[in-house]
């Protein structure tokens, strides 16, 4: 299997392996980095593995190739298609920075509570206190306040994904998102490393400006949120 069709097992077993937390073949972010969860097949076993990782009430989520079929004591909370995209010859198509744009930030534990709430507002996935954590995170301010910002979310040997790319309402249409994501881009590719990224399909303005930086369309996923049912709620469970 192409490390990419499983990305987020391969970053945890390998890249991320000091993050994950892991009962035999399954394996899981802590729920303040990244709902995120693993196993190579979505088996009754790995179901059953993944399952003495979580707190109740926690919820993971699944990059998998087809809809789930998961055990009786599991919810499934939603699902959703996401199209992940590759780039793989990103030196001839990236724009040059403009020279109106802001300066880049590297940002900090510091700037986690803003982080938090950027991602609230704009909703460009799943975004915790400790996501940062994952990879390098730029951002811009405009009059001090964080407007717009990008990092970096799985990685696994080669491959980086890009990740928490928003920008705030009021600061749309100048370019934030894709300076930023021009910048992550070379970073990547200087450490012999593809970038790629995982977007709604229905998402098609996002999707033009990833086509127009070089990333192409590689395969699809059903992303799906799960959570084990309360015992009470088990079937033949005696109220």
């Amino acid at each position: 299997m192409q490390p990419l069709d499983n990305p987020i097992w391969q970053a945890l077993t390998t890249t991320h392996a000091g993050l994950a937390e892991t009962c035999d073949e399954a394996c899981k972010f802590p729920s303040e980095v990244s709902i995120l969860a693993g196993f190579p097949q979505p088996t009754p076993e790995n179901f059953a593995s993944l399952a003495t990782l979580l707190t109740p009430e926690e919820s993971v989520g699944l990059f998998l190739q087809h809809l789930p079929d998961p055990p009786p004591s599991w919810n499934v909370v939603s699902t959703a298609p996401l199209l992940q995209m590759l780039c793989e010859n990103a030196s001839l198509s990236l724009p040059r920075r403009s020279p109106s744009t802001p300066e880049f930030i590297e940002l900090a534990q510091s700037d986690v509570p803003e982080m938090l709430a950027l991602t609230k507002l704009t909703k460009p996935g799943p975004f915790g206190a400790r996501t940062r954590e994952m990879g390098d995170y730029l951002g811009i301010r405009c009059g001090g306040t964080l407007v717009a910002m990008a990092g970096e979310r799985l990685r696994l040997p080669g491959y980086t994904e890009i990740s928490a790319v928003c920008t705030h309402p009021h600061h749309l249409g100048n370019g934030y998102a894709s300076a930023l994501m021009v910048e992550l881009i070379h970073r990547i590719c200087r450490r012999d490393e593809l970038p790629f990224l995982h977007v709604r399909p229905e998402n098609t303005r996002a999707i033009q400006v990833y086509e127009r930086l070089g990333f192409k369309k590689r395969t699809s996923f059903h992303y799906v949120v799960l959570r084990l049912q309360a015992e009470q709620d088990l079937p033949g469970t005696s109220p």
